[in-house]
């Protein structure tokens, strides 16, 4: 997305830019040198910029070994293998209401979770709930302190409207679509603040979320994190269409297969940062008139099964193994991306309608 000076990692010799913290392809972390526009990094120091980080939970220095389920030391460090514990960005789950949960992970092959998540739900089964799911574009600085502040900023902002009494489908829906244009333009906002002014490669994620009012359900995008809305017994329908170069490609009538195993599968047309050319999200209005799942979720998870009728199968029986419960759900469904090879950080969002 920005134009980088390469240089390779001092472990494997895989390329690795200045501005990246560890290498990729082996997860060494990476020396940072300081120039006249890129201050020295800290990689151990917590991020100065201000978010709300009360759902996601503190670090439990005695919990199991991530990679081979031993006893992490008092030193944060596992006294069987030797790996570094988890920090509690890694991995952290949501579920402000019983019937709407979600699980954000790093995955397997990443050095740190750039994905994130902020959700919010009111009591009642199908009434009210709010899914915010933004993915860090790798390539850029600090965008796992970007992603988050732009989910919590987009999430503040659904939550305070409601689009209740104002008449006609028609009429909701804009004041709806109008809600989530503000909320990008507060992740955009989060965004902007998660970077240095003079930075290289300035801080960038994506963003898509979804709204569900009194069985209206409106979707907006800005890059390719998804959101689908999948029926008991109907179609499955996918609620967004990725700003990307894969979809591009598909326009044209391309496969879809051929078009995301390319080598710029995952190349972004749109994002939030800086250098943005345009967040404004697409949106699209469903009514919802049976019971089903919403998911919202990153790449990490519809990379393994990108077409919208599997990957409903997927989440069907899924959720029927795990008694229809959504965070246990998500929790396996991030499990199961991780067993087809993790290779991305993953987010899963769901509301069990």
């Amino acid at each position: 997305m920005t134009s980088k000076t390469e240089t390779v990692c001092p472990s494997c010799g895989g390329p690795v830019s200045e501005a990246d913290r560890f290498c990729e392809a082996c997860g060494t972390e990476l020396p940072q040198a300081a120039t006249p526009n890129t201050p020295a990094l800290d990689t151990d120091t917590e991020p100065t910029v201000e978010i709300t980080t009360a759902a996601i939970p503190e670090a439990d220095p005695a919990g199991p070994c991530r990679s081979c389920g031993g006893t992490v030391g008092a030193d944060g460090y596992c006294e069987t293998c030797g790996t570094k514990a988890a920090k509690p960005r890694d991995h952290f789950e949501e579920q402000p209401a019983a019937w709407v949960a979600g699980v954000c992970d790093r995955g397997i092959r990443h050095s740190r979770n750039e994905d994130a998540m902020a959700i919010a739900a009111d009591e009642a089964p199908g009434s009210r709930a709010l899914l915010v799911v933004c993915d860090g574009v790798s390539s850029s600085l600090d965008s796992d302190v970007a992603s988050l502040a732009a989910a919590r900023a987009a999430c503040e902002v659904l939550s305070a409207g409601h689009a209740q009494g104002l008449g006609t489908e028609s009429s909701r829906s804009s004041a709806i679509a109008a809600r989530l244009k503000a909320a990008a333009d507060a992740a955009s906002d989060a965004v902007l603040d998660s970077t240095s002014p003079d930075s290289p490669n300035p801080a960038s994620c994506t963003f898509v979320a979804a709204v569900l009012e009194d069985g209206l359900l409106v979707a907006g995008n800005v890059g390719d994190s998804r959101a689908y809305w999948f029926p008991d017994h109907a179609e499955a329908v996918a609620l967004t269409v990725d700003d990307s170069w894969a979809a591009e490609l598909i326009a044209t009538g391309i496969s879809r297969a051929e078009a995301e195993s390319g080598p710029h599968a995952h190349a972004i047309t749109r994002w939030l940062g800086k250098d943005a050319p345009d967040h404004t999200p697409r949106t699209m209005t469903v009514q919802v008139t049976a019971p089903g799942w919403l998911l919202v979720c990153s790449d990490g998870l519809w990379n393994y099964c990108s077409e919208a009728a599997p990957l409903a199968d997927l989440v069907r029986q899924t959720a029927a193994g795990n008694g229809d419960e959504p965070k246990a759900t998500a929790s396996a469904l991030v499990d199961w991306a991780n067993a087809q090879g993790g290779q991305d950080n993953i987010t899963v969002a769901l509301a069990r309608i």
